[in-house]
């Protein structure tokens, strides 16, 4: 569309006016010129694959009548909230299990995470070990479920405990979160040593 505007030479009253509707008639041109569709704005500047949210150093902390029961820490958590709303943990993830009196009883460490905020459970896999402070006792696997709802961690993967009394072989696991009592699904083999093990 092109439009020609014809103004006659006159005073500077009339120059400025020359320059206003000028000045209009590019903005106009401007304005009409522009068009933006929406579905390739969509298409260049959303990916269904990116996290709704990135965090550095998360921290968590699940409570019950205002105490804590469980803090998770992580380096790196992506959040991605659909049907289900689940952080991804990288580079190291740290959860510690508290007793009713508000102390550390147990920790549980692995290289990835996913917290499921939705189910109230937590995966977890890559160097995974559950330490109980009192008993100083080891689980080490290389994947392990936490349950909110009933505060029961269990594993269907290979599992080595490491106590003082000795080490303990076996195919999955079920005990709590305080790693107190255990029971092991397919006992494999047990080493028990005379003088108790300094764990590391």
């Amino acid at each position: 569309m092109f439009l020609q505007l014809v103004l006659t030479a006159g005073s500077e009253k009339e120059s400025l006016t020359k320059m206003k509707i000028r000045y209009c008639f590019l903005v106009l041109i401007a304005l009409i010129s522009c068009e933006n569709d929406l579905e390739t704005i969509k298409k260049i500047t959303f990916d269904t694959k990116a996290p709704d949210e990135s965090t550095k150093n998360l921290r968590v902390l699940f409570s019950d009548s205002g105490y804590a029961k469980v803090e998770i820490y992580a380096a790196i958590a992506e959040t991605f909230r659909g049907k289900e709303s689940i952080s991804k943990v990288k580079d190291s993830l740290r959860v510690n299990f508290f007793s009713e009196k508000g102390e550390v009883v147990s920790t549980l460490s692995a290289k990835y995470g996913e917290i499921n905020y939705t189910k109230g459970t937590i995966l977890v896999k890559d160097s995974v070990r559950l330490f109980n402070f009192e008993k100083k006792q080891t689980l080490e696997t290389e994947a392990l479920f936490w349950n909110q709802k009933d505060s029961s961690i269990y594993s269907l993967s290979q599992v080595i405990i490491k106590s003082p009394k000795g080490i303990v072989l076996g195919d999955g696991i079920k005990t709590n979160q305080n790693f107190s009592k255990y029971e092991l699904l397919k006992p494999s083999g047990k080493i028990e040593l005379e003088k108790e093990l300094e764990i590391e």
